[in-house]
Parts: C-alpha cells; structure tokens; sequence
C-alpha cells in the first residue's frame, strides 16, 4: 500500500516515558516528509502543550488536539475546525464533579485550568517548567471552575485523573447516562470527557478527506483507547507493544514499547522498499 499520511499519537506512542522523541523516530519521520507524505501529530493534549514536538518534527501540518475536539494551524496559531462543549454542558459537569469529588483539568481556549492540584498537573506543570519560556503550555489555577466556564470562549475538553480508577470508571457511566457526553480513556488512570462525537478517527477523516485522500491511505500509531478510532479506520493501525491487549487486538500491527525505536522500523521498512509485511 502507498502510504500518504502518517498519523502519531503523542504520549505512550512517538513519546518516552520521559516525554522525549527517540532520535531514530525524527530521522524516520524525516525520511517520511521528505518522501512527500504528511505527517500529522493526533493526541489527547491541548494545542499550547506539544510546541517541543511539533517544532522537533519540523511540521506543517495541522494538529489534532483534545481527542479530536479541534484542528488546530500552528502556521497561522487558529482554530481550523473544532466541536467544544457548550458552557452549559460545561456547568453541568462540574456540578456532577463537585457531587463526587471528583477532580479535572479543564482545557479551554489557549490554556489549561484547574481548581485543585492533582498529582497529574503538579507533574504536567513540573514538565512544563524544563521547557523554553516559549514552548511552555499555559497552566491558571481558579477560585471556581464553575464561574471560569462561563468566562472562557471556548471549552475543548475536561481530563479526570485519580488513583481510584474504579471510582472514575463509575463517575463516567454516570456522566454518559445523565449527560451524553464522550468519555475516552487515554490512560491508565485518565479519563477524558469532551463532546460526543468527537473522536481522533473522525477528526482524521475529515482532515484526510480535505487532503484529496482516503483512510485507506493512512498509517496510524497508538497506544490507549483514544486512539481506536483512528487505528481501526486506517489502513494500517499499528499498537505499540505497551498498549493493553484490546488494544493490540484491534491494531492490524503490533510493534515494541515506547522505549524502542519500533516506529522507526516500521517508517523505514515502508518508506525505504514501499514494502510492508504487516
């Protein structure tokens, strides 16, 4: 198959556990652009939190960001396409996180915000302190997430974490019967609550088709399951080896684990002999 898009999931996939690109993965994808295909970042993360990665793969492309809540242009820093939370789903939420303790990382507008530190943004902050001034994402601690919502422009998504994963697995049932909203797991003890029918394969889609191409022609890597969408419609969904077992079932490819230049191989097997043994 000729690929002509390569789309990358971010943390657990094209990042190690040290939040690096492996230098075999950037001369890979190198190879990949130089070939005249495109190379597009698909993560769960905010759009102000990949500029290290974006700027190291030297793109052009869109990115798209908050599980596929929006298209975002680096080039001209706007939103292409999005599908936020209304501010009344917004409050709704919090309301059901105050009812449950429940703690969350809002993602609105150009910034992250939150009431209370957790552990997952104590260590995001402390991540984004290494960085360059200019690559640092935005992070604003509230008085209330509540009267914040109905301030800010737009609300991409909310990310709950917590060490009592069954205690969220159960506030995310309550969340999809009472409010219909998505909720995605994107790690092991993170689960992101957005829109519904946003997902990283719709997004994609749209973006491909706008591109003149097909889903066919797509080659996709992931590791959790935000990331189905997009490895079940390509035409290669690769797992990485540290992805769990649903994972790997779904993925037509299965590779190494984060640590190990697996993308590489796969980028330089295709792109070198137009050649892939799945």
């Amino acid at each position: 198959m000729n690929y002509q898009v390569v789309a990358l999931d971010l943390d657990g996939t094209l990042l190690t556990p040290e939040k690096k690109i492996l230098p075999e993965s950037l001369s890979a994808l190198k190879k990949v652009r130089e070939s005249g295909a495109k190379v597009i970042i698909v993560t769960g993360r905010h759009f102000v939190a990949i500029h290290p990665f974006y700027q190291a793969l030297e793109l052009d492309t869109p990115a798209i960001c908050c599980n596929g809540a929006l298209l975002y242009d680096y080039r001209e820093k706007k939103v292409l396409a999005s599908d936020p939370l209304q501010a009344k789903q917004a409050t709704q939420l919090i309301d059901l996180l105050d009812s449950y303790n429940v703690h969350s990382l809002m993602y609105a507008d150009d910034a992250m915000i939150y009431q209370e530190p957790t552990g997952h943004i104590v260590r995001t902050e402390n991540w984004a302190r290494s960085l360059p001034e200019s690559q640092r994402p935005v992070f604003r601690k509230v008085d209330s997430l509540r009267e914040t919502a109905n301030q800010v422009d737009k609300i991409w998504k909310f990310a709950l974490t917590g060490n009592d994963v069954v205690k969220l697995q159960e506030f995310t049932q309550i969340v999809e019967r009472e409010l219909g909203l998505a909720c995605e797991w994107s790690w092991h003890d993170q689960v992101d609550i957005a829109q519904s029918g946003n997902s990283k394969g719709k997004r994609l889609a749209q973006w491909v088709e706008s591109q003149d191409l097909s889903m066919n022609q797509v080659m996709a890597f992931g590791d959790n399951y935000n990331d189905l969408s997009m490895l079940t419609s390509v035409g290669l969904g690769v797992a990485m080896g540290n992805a769990s077992d649903k994972i790997k079932a779904s993925a037509d490819l299965v590779i190494g684990d984060n640590t190990k230049p697996s993308i590489a191989d796969v980028l330089n097997k295709n792109f070198d002999s137009k050649k892939l043994i799945k």
